[in-house]
């Protein structure tokens, strides 16, 4: 008995009021998704649970009333939507994603993108494990099989007899469009490699600096890598000899993440590539199961920081841009880790140098990220602020040192009025 479904089929499993999940980027099933919103009509106060979504939707946009999209995590597709205050975006940190939709869905159905199944009977999730890889074999799931999506490895296996159905739909993969890499991104990044040793473990976040980190590792040895997001450069880093995973604490020789993003290039790389593991973010993002690499080193971007450390790094200007993702689980994963060390970084100013990016205090209406107590070092292109253990007062003073040379002496003034700077 065939489990390829017809579009009616599809509309016959969802239940009214249901709680469908789908899962991050190239995850996303176009097919099953175009299928719900073309049948709508049949459906009943059905939600479609999603971080990151790749495309904007007739749906996401509000227009279907039967159809309404919950996000985890903001992108192009949806972040107008939510300013405008036609959608829900739900806070959260990464690691604990799956377990926060168990606890606030029903969890009805997964739909999800999977590479061809194999002679034994298995599909592969592909680019993902993300928060879906955690239910396989306790949640139903309908596959969209894509033949561009590769074929990996980790817990990421899901066997015919576990699935519901499967339609198919062959498209070529999205690929990250990769920031251009500027200067000050390169001394920013200049700053961080003088700090990454031989064996260390890296998790490095998305974004023109993390780019320019990976452009001058080449000549480092016995690297791994334990990531959220699989970037596009860690390919050439294997290819040069500088990743191996000999000297990691967790899953020794493996390249481990939660999903990749990136070029075709990165794709091939990870498809049938033993190398590379995926696993639940439940998993790769955890605190407890970070610390456990002793030598990690965690890089990731943000917006502003005011002069208690405090990173704002999902809002702009005090509006929604993102949302938390993995950062905070990194902040504090690297703090537990014997010799771990945290990044985040930003340029120190915006708009042609009119506006720090380090202030007295965050601008209204954002929303911190990290906080004051989990954040450890702040990377501009005038250096690092060191901040771990350090009191307020000398807080001030080292990223007031990082901050653009015209904003310095306002930023110690206003400290000092405001009693935070001895």
């Amino acid at each position: 008995m065939t489990k390829k479904l017809s579009p009616q089929q599809v509309i016959e499993l969802i239940d009214s009021k249901a709680d469908l999940i789908v899962p991050i980027a190239n995850g996303e099933p176009i097919r099953l998704l175009d299928i719900l919103e073309e049948n709508a009509a049949q459906l009943d106060g059905v939600k479609i649970h999603q971080m990151l979504a790749l495309r904007s939707r007739s749906y996401i946009q509000g227009e279907i009333e039967q159809l309404r999209h919950v996000s985890y995590f903001l992108s192009g597709a949806t972040r107008k939507v939510y300013q405008q205050a036609k959608m829900e975006l739900v806070p959260n940190n990464f690691h604990e994603v799956p377990r926060m939709l168990q606890k606030v869905t029903k969890m009805s159905m997964v739909l999800t993108v999977a590479s061809p199944m194999d002679k034994h009977g298995y599909f592969t999730l592909g680019t993902q494990a993300d928060y879906i890889a955690e239910f396989i074999g306790k949640v139903p799931f309908i596959l969209e099989v894509n033949d561009h999506m590769p074929r990996t490895y980790g817990r990421n296996q899901i066997h015919i007899s576990q699935i519901a159905g499967y339609v198919e739909h062959h498209a070529p993969l999205s690929e990250e469009k990769v920031p251009e890499v500027s200067d000050k991104d390169l001394l920013i990044a200049s700053t961080i490699i003088q700090d990454i040793q031989d064996g260390d473990t890296l998790q490095i976040g998305i974004g023109a600096v993390p780019n320019a980190v990976i452009s001058m590792l080449k000549d480092h040895r016995h690297l791994g890598i334990h990531t959220e997001m699989l970037p596009d450069g860690v390919a050439k880093l294997v290819a040069a000899g500088a990743v191996d995973g000999s000297r990691k604490y967790t899953n020794p020789g493996k390249i481990v993440a939660t999903f990749a993003f990136g070029s075709k290039n990165l794709y091939d790389f990870i498809d049938d590539n033993p190398a590379v593991e995926f696993l639940p973010v439940s998993v790769v993002n955890d605190p407890r199961e970070i610390a456990k690499e002793k030598n990690i080193v965690s890089i990731n971007a943000t917006t502003e920081v005011d002069l208690f450390g405090q990173c704002a790094s999902e809002t702009v200007g005090g509006k929604y841009y993102s949302s938390s993702g993995g950062q905070i689980d990194f902040a504090r994963g690297v703090r537990f880790a014997e010799n771990g060390k945290g990044y985040i970084c930003m340029a120190s100013t915006a708009k042609n140098d009119t506006i720090s990016r380090i202030n007295l205090q965050l601008t209204p209406g954002s929303v911190v990220t990290t906080g004051k107590n989990d954040v450890d070092n702040i990377v501009t292109e005038y250096g690092v602020a060191r901040l771990h253990g350090v009191s307020i007062s000398e807080r001030v003073k080292r990223l007031a040192a990082i901050a653009h040379p015209k904003f310095r002496e306002e930023l110690l003034f206003d400290a000092k009025k405001h009693g935070i700077l001895i």
